[in-house]
């Protein structure tokens, strides 16, 4: 009859032997794994930046081809795009009229103290 060998000396020997060989082999699979993960991060990212582009290509097609149009009426129903671009253009036209009104001024201030 071969010799009895309680299995809890079977684990205190086998244990520390499969730690050895099996960490490297743990450490390798989560070392590829952070690496897949980082990649599909970064795929998605620049998915999305690609979409958010594309968006704001699309949306500045839109106006361009309301403006040409002449579709471009102020509505309280029309998208944030839409509203955004009506004030960036209403903002640009007073500055630009503003610009009008002091550039004549100074023009008239600066012949006025001059004498020939």
């Amino acid at each position: 009859m071969p010799p009895v060998v309680p299995p809890f000396l079977i684990g205190l020997i086998v244990a520390p032997l499969a730690k050895r060989l099996l960490k490297p082999v743990f450490r390798g699979v989560v070392k590829a794994s952070v690496g897949v993960v980082m990649e599909v991060k970064k795929a998605a990212q620049e998915a999305g930046e690609n979409i958010h582009d594309l968006a704001a290509e699309v949306a500045a097609e839109v106006v361009a081809a309301q403006v040409v149009s002449g579709d471009v009426v102020a509505r309280s129903d029309s998208g944030p795009v839409e509203q955004a671009e009506e004030e960036a253009k209403k903002a640009e036209a007073a500055d630009h009229h503003e610009g009008e009104t002091k550039s004549h001024r100074s023009r008239a201030h600066v012949g006025a103290g001059k004498t020939h």
